[in-house]
């Protein structure tokens, strides 16, 4: 990555509001003890994810990838006063920093934690959403699309995080990448939904901002 792109993100973190300490702490946890902490949302985006929550106003919102619970945080900071969010992790060996800072966040009762594979659990949680955000398996993003759907609400959004895929999807470096390859075909089948309106914003590695057809 440029120089000049890490010049433009401090200068717009800079010019943003600042990380909201919890978060900040949460960040520093992350990278210090939990692997592959650039999975992590961050700073720009999780400000991004928790102002386009901000706008909706969702009642229910589900997240599929925890991680550590950055982004659940900040689109949790969008519920209405009675709102729930529902998020997914597979990963068992997470949910003590996750619930540790759900809890510092003040917003332990506001999120509901799943342990589990998604494509399992999210018939189980049966609820409508106004919101959903997709940051789970690469692989699974198709299947994760799906299953997701007819539990959006009408006029209700979805948000695709790693869409772009460090380019992988346009430069297919890798064509025996599963991962590129789940991604690749995410993004086309998105292309041709036509119950859909949709945009992908070059925010880090790509985020989808899908609206449902009322």
């Amino acid at each position: 990555m440029s120089d000049f792109y890490f010049h433009i993100e401090d200068y717009i973190l800079n010019h943003s509001d600042p990380e909201d300490p919890v978060l900040a702490e949460l960040n520093r946890e992350t990278n210090l003890k939990i692997l592959r902490p650039r999975m992590l949302s961050g700073h720009l985006q999780g400000k991004i994810l928790e102002m386009i929550s901000k706008m909706i106003r969702p009642q229910k919102i589900l997240e599929i990838g925890t991680y550590t619970g950055y982004s659940a945080i900040c689109l949790a900071k969008g519920l209405k006063n009675n709102g729930v969010l529902h998020t997914i992790e597979l990963n068992d060996e997470l949910e003590k920093i996750i619930q540790k800072y759900f809890k510092k966040a003040g917003l332990e009762n506001k999120i509901k934690l799943h342990i589990g594979n998604a494509l399992e659990m999210i018939p189980k949680i049966d609820e409508t959403f106004d919101l959903v955000f997709i940051d789970g398996d690469k692989r699974e993003y198709l299947k994760y699309y799906q299953s997701i759907f007819e539990y959006v609400k009408p006029g209700g959004f979805i948000l695709a995080d790693n869409v772009l895929w460090s380019r992988k999807v346009i430069e297919l470096e890798s064509p025996d990448d599963e991962y590129t390859k789940g991604i690749f075909a995410f993004n086309e089948l998105i292309t041709k939904d036509n119950r859909i309106e949709k945009v992908i914003i070059p925010l880090r590695d790509g985020l989808t901002l899908i609206r449902k057809k009322g």
